[in-house]
């Protein structure tokens, strides 16, 4: 009898110990998702990330035959809908919208029980739209320039309304404020339209504003925009400056996109990641993330992971230096 060479032998065993634990995977991820997949949302119904989220929600449900439920869990900055997925099932049946804001919350709300770049995995990027500098009417400013100027004349005399201590219209004004060398004071709401229905009212006199709460406004004349806050200026308003023309460097964007328990098979991100950049591709997909302040921006899960670790440093800077902290 030939003998069998040992080695071979031993990739042989460890070939059978490694192989169905990988066909387990596969076939695992080929039938995902046999029951409702749930996407957890840390902002409220009805804000544009929410409404991205179930946007993106029912175009998975109707190319993956199984519904994708929204859970709002709102508070703490998102970290509390944060902290339910890096806790749940690695199993990709709970899913978080999360992006810019929760890599602002990782380093406002320092003792959080999970870390936001150890303990999720990216799965896509959906959207990216700028934040827009708007001011009432009667502000005497009617460009950026001389916002500056009034600003530096006037120290501690603008008042910036934000959705809320710690989000990221806060911090495009915490930036502006740091690369202008101005004094502005921050005025924090419950959400960021309170804050304009008190820039309308003049009880504020400027906000750093997500898109789809301020674009009405802007249009019917009753708030002034002076600039957006991405690199690029924004197709719905292409007359509108960006903050960058005049701050060179300057930029602050809300991007959102899908987030898993870090141990997730990667079969199942591939998969979900796949389908979400070919939702992406549809030119009605783009109409209505455009209505949302959005830009659809399609990403490998490594690509919108580093995306979320540059976001995460960047804010990590203006908190130190506005020396921001958790209500």
């Amino acid at each position: 009898m030939a003998k069998f060479p040992r080695r071979r032998l031993l990739h042989l065993v460890a070939g059978a110990t490694v192989l169905p634990p990988l066909l387990s995977r596969i076939v695992y991820a080929q039938s995902y998702p046999s029951r409702p997949v749930h996407i957890i949302v840390g902002l409220a119904a009805g804000s544009a990330a929410d409404i991205m989220a179930r946007l993106i929600g029912q175009s998975l449900s109707e190319r993956l035959g199984k519904p994708f439920v929204i859970e709002n869990r709102t508070g703490a900055g998102g970290s509390l809908a944060a902290e339910a997925v890096a806790r749940a099932s690695p199993d990709g049946y709970t899913l978080l919208l999360n992006g810019s804001q929760d890599a602002v919350t990782a380093t406002v709300y320092q003792k959080l029980n999970y870390n936001f770049i150890r303990d999720l995995a990216p799965v896509a990027s959906i959207a990216s739209g700028p934040l827009v500098l708007v001011v009432n009417p009667s502000f005497p400013a009617r460009t950026v320039p001389e916002f500056i100027e009034y600003a530096k004349a006037n120290p501690g005399m603008i008042n910036f309304g934000s959705a809320g201590i710690g989000t990221v219209a806060q911090m495009a004004g915490e930036l502006f404020k740091a690369m202008a060398g101005v004094n502005l004071v921050h005025v924090p709401y419950k959400g960021m339209a309170q804050a304009l229905n008190d820039l309308l009212g003049g009880q504020v006199q400027a906000a750093f504003s997500t898109m789809p709460p301020a674009i009405g406004h802007i249009k019917s004349g009753r708030l002034r925009a002076l600039a957006v806050t991405s690199k690029a200026r924004y197709e719905a308003l292409p007359d509108l400056p960006t903050i960058g023309d005049f701050l060179p460097g300057y930029e602050a964007s809300f991007t959102v996109g899908l987030s898993a328990p870090k141990s997730v098979a990667v079969e199942i991100i591939e998969k979900l990641n796949k389908e979400t950049n070919a939702i992406l591709a549809e030119p009605s997909m783009k109409v209505r993330l455009a209505d949302l302040g959005g830009e659809p921006i399609a990403m490998s899960p490594a690509d919108f992971g580093k995306l979320l670790a540059d976001e995460a440093e960047k804010w990590a800077k203006v908190v130190r230096t506005a020396n921001i902290k958790p209500e």
